[in-house]
């Protein structure tokens, strides 16, 4: 399994895992020409053709012996600058009477655009059927290596807006106390209309004072910045790599958004770059109990990625066999790598 940029003949594969993604999925909805005019941008992206404001990454994970495309994951490099990018800030208001002896902390939320400007990641997507082997970590993390290769292209901030709570129909129980009241149309329906890129009835209609949540239902209090049960392993992985939430809220289903600055993030800060000293069969004993790690290869133009094992030296880096057929890497040549998991990663 290996991940690249999507190509334009990836078009249909992304729509078939959008059409599967189900309501919530903000940045992969289920139309085909913004599907394919996301993928036109990321082609454009990876070529150089496009301002920041506009960039957007977007990478296959593909099954290479088939040819099989099982997930997708992206980036979004400048978010707000084109639109607003909104969001509910989760803040507090205090009410006081010294003469009564009363003192109130009331929650509110304000619609904010804090995030503008800042790194997304976003549309992170594994068929069910490729949910094993760590393959959901692979097109998670992969994202992390490559903006450690290629920071001149990232913002600072990263963020990750996280699939709220809603149930099997596309209920959200956030939205059916609160969206609604201004819309008067469906969770599913405003979230679709969001992600093909018609965000203006948002300001037109959304209050703009803070809000008490307190007036809100208990089950729409209860699932303020609360995760989507499908998205809760993805936010652990993110809370591995150091980002946490920032107390900002999606403004249809109150799904967290996390955030870590760039630098900081586990698997940037520990990686690393080698040139490849040799390469050995994938059951030597010297890859015995050395971790899984992210290696990549690969300008923008041929970008790579896969899992494997490997072991670094002073004087180069010892491939397994697979992973470097797989990457198309040979002796002499550079690969990029960090291990998949935080508790294997040491500083140099």
């Amino acid at each position: 399994m290996i991940i690249r940029p999507v190509r334009i003949e990836d078009t249909d594969a992304i729509l078939a895992l959008a059409r599967t993604a189900g309501v919530g999925m903000t940045t992969l909805p289920d139309n085909r020409d913004l599907i394919a005019a996301r993928v036109e941008a990321s082609v454009k992206t990876f070529a150089g053709q496009l301002a920041r404001e506009d960039q957007q990454w977007m990478f296959a994970l593909e099954d290479s012996a088939t040819g099989h495309i099982a997930g997708v994951s992206a980036l979004m490099g400048a978010v707000g600058l084109r639109e607003p990018f909104y969001s509910y800030r989760v803040g507090i208001v205090v009410h006081a009477s010294r003469e009564l002896g009363i003192f109130t902390q009331t929650p509110t939320l304000f619609l904010s655009n804090d995030h503008t400007g800042a790194t997304e990641l976003c549309s992170l997507y594994l068929d069910p059927a490729f949910r094993r082997d760590k393959l959901g970590a692979l097109l998670s993390k992969s994202r992390f290596l490559f903006m450690a290769q290629f920071r001149e292209h990232f913002s600072n901030t990263v963020i990750a807006e996280l699939r709220g709570v809603s149930d099997e129909a596309g209920r959200s129980p956030f939205w059916e106390s609160l969206g609604r009241h201004f819309f008067s149309m469906d969770f599913s329906q405003a979230d679709y209309l969001t992600g093909i890129g018609r965000k203006s009835f948002v300001a037109e209609l959304m209050p703009k004072h803070p809000l008490y949540s307190s007036f809100l239902t208990a089950e729409a209090q209860a699932v303020i910045g609360e995760t989507h049960p499908s998205t809760r392993p993805a936010r652990r992985l993110l809370e591995a790599e150091g980002f946490r939430f920032d107390q900002h809220v999606d403004i249809f289903d109150a799904g967290p958004t996390v955030e870590c600055d760039l630098p900081d993030i586990d698997a940037v800060r520990n990686a690393r770059s080698g040139s490849v000293a040799s390469i050995l069969d994938d059951d030597d004993a010297l890859f015995d109990g050395t971790p899984l790690s992210l290696v990549a290869t690969g300008g923008l133009g041929d970008y790579r990625l896969t899992l494997g094992r490997l072991v670094a030296r002073d004087d180069g880096l010892i491939l397994q066999a697979a992973c470097a057929k797989a990457l198309g890497l040979k002796s002499s040549m550079t690969a990029y790598h960090v291990a998949l998991s935080p508790k294997d990663r040491r500083p140099a």
